[in-house]
C-alpha cells in the first residue's frame, strides 16, 4: 500500500482524510464544535492566599463548573464529572487549599490509581506557591522508608493509592492519628478507574477509611472526580457507601473544534474477512501527521504494540522527506523507570517531541500540554476510555480524533454502525461491593483495625451483622462482650488481600529468566491462562509457561517471542444455587441468581499468527476447579426452537448466540469480554430446557450479568445485528468466533443463531 503522502491544506491532516475517503478506510467523518467558555468571579470568600495562588497561575476567574464544585464541596460529598481538560482539578484543589489555610491543623488525602497521577498533582500543587500552608508530599510504595515518619508527622496533603490506604495506612492507623484525628477531605480522582474487581475492593477500603476516621471523631468531606459515565451518582454512592451524593456536571471550560475519523484498515482476504493489521495502519498514519507538523499521540492496549508500532512509525519517518523527524517519535508505557517517564512527558510538553505512542498510561488526567491529534488503535473497551482518549487532541483550539478498528467483533460491529457508535451514550460504571470474598475479606480487615460493632452499620453498611456471622462460623472471628475481634490478634490480614483480584485463592507467576515475581493469577482461571504450554501476556509482553506447579501454587514462566498463541479447550459445567430475579421476556424465561461453575482444562490448541492457522492440539492433565459468581440465564420454549434444528444445528445455534451476546454485553458495562463467560446446552439438568448461561468470570461476581438481565433487550438486539451484518458466510472473528471459547469455536451455526435471535426480537 503507498504510503499517505500528506501536504499541508487547511488542516493538517486534510490530505489524510481525503486519501482515507478515495479508498474507502474513511468509515465515517463528524466534528465537535468549538465550545465558549463561561466564566465566573473567584468567590470573595476563597482563602485570600488561595486567591494569590490562582493568580500566580495566571488564573482570574473560574469555569462555572469550578464555582459549583467549590460551593457544593463543604455541603457534603459531591462527584464532578466533567470534560477532559476541563480543569477538574481545581474542583478539588480550592476547596482542599481553602481549608489548609484556614486551618493549620487540618488535614487532606488525595487517592491516585497510578503513581504517575499522583506525581502529576504535586507538581501542580507546589505551583500554587503556598509553602507556608500548604505541605503536600506522596507516601507510596516508593516512599523510602526513611521518609516515611517526617512525612507522617509534617505533611498536611498525602497522595497515596489505594492499595498503599488499604495495605499501609489504614492496618497501622496508630502511627498516623494526629493525621486521622485532623482529616477534613478525601479526594477521589479519576473514579470511573474504580470498576469491576478494583472497584469493588476500593469501595470497601474507603469504608474502612471513614471507619477509622470516625473513630478519630472526625467526618471528612468527600470529593471524587470522574471521567464522564452513564451513572457517576450511584458510582459515587456504591464507592464511598454515602446515601446522598451532590452531581457537578455542566462543563462551563472551553471545547475545541475537534474533527472524528473512523477509520477501517482493507480488507486482505475476502474469504476469511481478514483486514490489513491496525497497528501497520496506525504507524502510517502517524508518521503521515507527524510529517504535517501535527502533534499526536497513539494509545494502543498492549506495550509489546506499543513499542512496535514505534518502531514502524520511525521507519516510516526514516524513509521520507525528513528523516530527522524519527528521533522525534517515542514510546510511553509502564515499565519504564521513574525518571524515564519524567523525561519523556518534558520532552512532550516542551514540544520536542511530535508523537508519543502508548497504553492508557497517558489516558488519565496527566497534563502533557497541547496535542493536535489523538490517534486509538482498536476500542479500548468502553465508550467513556475512547472518549478520554479523543480529549488529548484539539487542547490549541482544533483537533483530529482517530479510531482505527481492529477485526475484532466489536470494532467491526461499530464500523458497520458508524453513527450509532458516536452516538452511543458512555457506559455504567458496576461497583458490588458486598461481593462475597471480597467483603469478608476487608470485614476481617476493619477488624484488625478495630473491633466490629452496631456502630459500624453507618459505614460498613446496613448488613455487617449477617456478613460477621459468617466469619464467626467460619472461626475468623469471636464475639467479646459484644464486639466482634480477630480470633488470632496478630494476624495481618491486608497481606493476604490484593485489591486486583476477586479471590484470596491465588498462584504466583514466577520468570524464571529473572528470579522475578510478575504477579499473581486468580485459582479460578490459573488452570485456563497459566497451564502447562501456555503463551501468557502480562502487562503486554508474552511469556511462555514452562510449569504450572498446582501444589506449589506458581507458574513457572519465560519470555518468549515466537509466532504462536494458545487456547484452552476445557468443559464447563453450571449448576444454579440461588434465584435472585426472573422475568418473562422475548418469548423467554430469564433468570438472574448465584451460580456454581465447574471448569476442567482437558487441552490446548497452538495457533499461528498472524493467520490464526491450527498448529496442533495438546492434552493436559489438570483437576476441575469450581467457583461461584453471578449469571443470567434464559430458557428458550419449544415454540421458539419450532421447525429445523437437528441436534448439531441447535447446539451451534445456541453456541453463536451465546458468544454473539458475550462480545456486546462490555457496550452495557464497563468490562471486558475476557471478565464474562458462558455455556449453552440444550437441555440443562436443572432447567430441563435449551438454555443459554452467561456468567461474571470472578468468584463472587462484580454485578456484571445483573447489567446484562437488566437490559436483556438491548443485550439481544445488539447481538442479532452484530452477526446478521457480518458479511462472513459461516461464522468469523468478526461475528461469532470466540478467540476464549472452551470449545475452540465448535460447534457454531450463524443461520442457526440469527434464526433464533430473530423470533426472540419478534415476540
Amino acid at each position: 500500500m503507498a504510503p499517505m503522502a500528506v501536504t499541508k491544506r487547511t488542516e493538517p491532516w486534510s490530505e489524510l482524510l481525503e486519501t482515507g475517503r478515495a479508498d474507502e478506510r474513511l468509515v465515517r467523518q463528524a466534528y465537535e464544535g468549538a465550545r465558549e467558555p463561561r466564566l465566573v468571579p473567584i468567590p470573595g470568600d476563597l482563602h485570600p492566599a488561595v486567591v494569590a495562588g490562582l493568580g500566580r497561575a495566571g488564573i482570574h476567574e473560574l469555569y462555572s463548573h469550578q464555582a459549583e464544585a467549590l460551593a457544593a464541596a463543604w455541603e457534603g460529598p459531591t462527584i464532578v464529572t466533567t470534560g477532559t481538560a476541563s480543569g477538574k482539578s481545581l474542583c478539588f484543589n480550592l476547596p482542599t487549599l481553602d481549608v489548609l489555610c484556614s486551618d493549620a491543623k487540618a488535614r487532606a488525602l488525595y487517592l491516585y490509581p497510578t503513581k504517575a497521577l499522583a506525581q502529576d498533582q504535586a507538581r501542580a500543587l507546589h505551583a500554587f506557591g503556598l509553602h507556608k500552608q500548604v505541605r503536600p508530599a506522596i507516601y507510596d510504595g516508593d516512599t523510602k522508608r526513611e521518609e516515611r515518619l517526617a512525612i507522617r508527622k509534617r505533611s498536611n496533603l498525602v497522595l497515596t493509592n489505594p492499595d498503599m490506604l488499604h495495605v499501609g495506612i489504614l492496618p497501622n492507623h496508630t502511627a498516623w492519628a494526629d493525621f486521622f484525628a485532623n482529616l477534613a477531605v478525601v479526594v477521589v480522582d479519576e473514579a470511573h478507574v474504580y470498576r469491576g474487581v478494583f472497584g469493588s475492593h476500593v469501595a470497601n477500603v474507603l469504608r474502612r477509611l471513614r471507619r477509622v476516621a470516625n473513630a478519630y471523631g472526625t467526618e471528612p468531606r468527600f470529593l471524587l472526580a470522574s471521567a464522564t459515565i452513564a451513572n457517576p451518582v450511584e458510582l459515587a454512592e456504591r464507592l464511598t457507601g454515602f446515601d446522598e451524593v451532590t452531581l457537578i456536571d455542566r462543563d462551563g471550560a472551553p471545547g475545541a473544534r475537534r474533527q472524528i475519523a473512523m477509520w477501517n484498515p482493507p480488507v486482505t482476504d475476502e474469504a476469511l474477512q481478514t483486514r490489513r493489521s491496525a497497528l501497520a495502519e496506525a504507524a502510517e498514519m502517524v508518521a503521515a501527521l507527524v510529517t504535517a507538523g501535527a502533534r499526536t499521540i497513539c494509545f494502543i492496549k498492549s506495550r509489546k504494540a506499543v513499542e512496535l508500532v514505534a518502531r514502524l512509525t520511525k521507519l516510516e519517518l526514516e524513509q521520507g522527506d525528513d528523516p530527522a523527524l524519527a528521533d522525534r517519535v517515542a514510546p510511553y508505557r509502564a515499565g519504564y523507570t521513574p525518571q524515564q517517564r519524567r523525561e519523556l512527558e518534558a520532552r512532550l510538553t516542551n514540544g520536542e517531541l511530535l508523537a508519543v505512542i502508548t497504553t492508557d498510561a497517558l489516558e488519565l488526567g496527566i497534563d502533557i500540554g497541547g496535542l493536535d491529534a489523538a490517534v486509538t488503535v482498536t476500542f479500548p473497551g468502553t465508550v467513556a476510555s475512547l472518549r478520554q482518549m479523543w480529549g488529548r487532541a484539539g487542547r490549541r483550539g482544533r483537533g483530529l480524533a482517530v479510531y482505527i478498528a481492529g477485526d475484532d467483533a466489536l470494532d467491526q460491529f461499530f464500523c458497520r454502525h458508524p453513527d450509532d457508535f458516536l452516538e452511543r451514550p458512555v457506559e455504567a460504571a458496576i461497583v458490588h461491593h458486598e461481593n462475597e470474598q471480597i467483603h469478608l475479606a476487608h470485614l476481617l480487615c476493619a477488624a484488625h483495625e478495630g473491633p466490629l460493632s452496631a456502630a459500624d452499620a453507618e459505614t460498613l453498611g446496613p448488613r455487617w451483622l449477617a456478613w460477621v456471622e459468617v466469619l464467626v462460623a467460619s472461626g475468623q472471628l469471636v464475639e467479646r462482650r459484644g464486639q466482634y475481634v480477630l480470633r488470632k490478634p496478630e494476624d495481618f490480614p491486608a497481606a493476604r488481600v490484593s485489591l486486583r483480584s476477586a479471590s484470596p485463592d491465588t498462584f504466583a507467576i514466577v520468570d524464571t529468566s529473572s528470579g522475578e515475581l510478575l504477579g499473581t493469577v486468580e485459582a479460578a482461571r490459573a488452570h485456563s491462562t497459566v497451564h502447562d504450554g501456555a503463551v501468557y501476556l502480562h502487562m503486554g509482553r508474552a511469556y511462555e509457561v514452562g510449569e504450572l506447579d498446582v501444589h506449589g501454587r506458581r507458574a513457572l514462566v519465560s519470555p518468549f517471542d515466537g509466532n504462536w498463541y494458545t487456547q484452552p479447550k476445557r468443559e464447563t459445567d453450571t449448576q444454579i444455587e440461588r434465584l435472585l430475579d426472573r422475568r418473562e421476556t422475548l418469548g423467554v424465561t430469564l433468570s438472574f441468581g448465584a451460580v456454581s461453575v465447574t471448569e476442567q482444562v482437558l487441552a490446548y490448541q497452538r495457533k499461528r499468527l498472524p493467520d490464526h492457522e491450527v498448529m496442533d492440539l495438546q492434552g493436559l492433565d489438570l483437576p476441575e476447579t469450581t467457583f461461584r459468581t453471578q449469571a443470567l440465564w434464559y430458557e428458550l420454549d419449544d415454540d421458539l426452537l419450532a421447525g429445523d434444528f437437528p441436534l448439531e444445528v441447535l447446539l451451534g445455534s445456541l453456541h453463536a448466540a451465546e458468544h454473539a451476546q458475550i462480545a456486546v454485553l462490555p457496550l452495557l458495562a464497563m468490562c471486558d469480554r475476557w471478565d464474562i463467560g458462558g455455556l449453552s446446552t440444550n437441555a440443562h439438568p436443572q432447567t430441563g430446557r435449551p438454555t443459554i448461561f452467561i456468567y461474571d468470570g470472578h468468584p463472587g461476581g462484580v454485578g456484571i450479568t445483573r447489567q446484562g438481565f437488566i437490559a436483556f433487550e438491548t443485550l439481544v438486539g445488539d447481538a442479532y445485528r452484530l452477526i446478521s451484518e457480518c458479511p462472513c458466510e459461516s461464522g468469523c472473528p468478526s461475528c461469532v468466533q470466540s478467540p476464549k471459547c472452551g470449545n475452540l469455536n465448535e460447534p457454531l451455526a450463524k443461520a442457526g443463531a440469527l434464526e433464533v435471535m430473530g423470533r426472540m426480537l419478534d415476540r
